[in-house]
């Protein structure tokens, strides 16, 4: 049988849809990140945070996961998030802002948790801070994590200063 001959354009053309049929089904391959989901996952206020979500962290690139309303970034995993986990109540854990987002952080070793302050339902991070940045994981994630409303905000040391005196 003669097949008629492709031009060089035509061939190249076949050779990247082949290459990217090929790409896709590698990274199809991947099995998914193995993350439990929160108490709180089906809270329909966590769709429009996890829609949110950048495709990448730094340099680690989203991953799938096989349980709602969680993401992974990087492989291994650096990154895991978790919406819907326990709404974290007054605390004396450390709190930071990042972005006009409150974080509670509590320092384990060697994986910190991270979790959203004033805000339902809440979102948490899992991460190890020898291996990724916390300050980076946090500005990546603020504009996703600011699609839950704050009702609350970290009270610090210099605010209870200024507060009346009891009766």
């Amino acid at each position: 049988m003669h097949r008629p001959q492709l031009s060089l354009p035509a061939r190249a053309a076949r050779l990247a849809l082949i290459g990217s049929l090929a790409a896709i089904s590698l990274t199809s391959c991947s099995p998914p990140v193995d993350v439990p989901a929160a108490q709180d996952a089906a809270n329909p206020a966590c769709a429009p945070m996890m829609v949110a979500l950048p495709d990448a962290i730094g340099e680690y690139p989203l991953r799938k996961t096989n349980s709602q309303a969680t993401a992974a970034w990087g492989d291994p995993s650096l990154v895991i998030l978790r919406c819907g986990v326990n709404v974290p109540g007054p605390t004396t854990d450390r709190c930071v802002t990042v972005n006009g987002i409150d974080w509670v952080i509590k320092e384990g070793n060697p994986v910190w948790t991270l979790t959203t302050y004033g805000r339902e339902p809440a979102t948490e991070i899992l991460m190890d801070p020898d291996k990724i940045s916390s300050a980076a994981v946090l500005a990546d994630l603020a504009a996703a994590a600011g699609k839950v409303p704050a009702a609350r905000n970290c009270v610090g040391q210099e605010d209870l200063q200024n507060l009346p005196p009891s009766q």
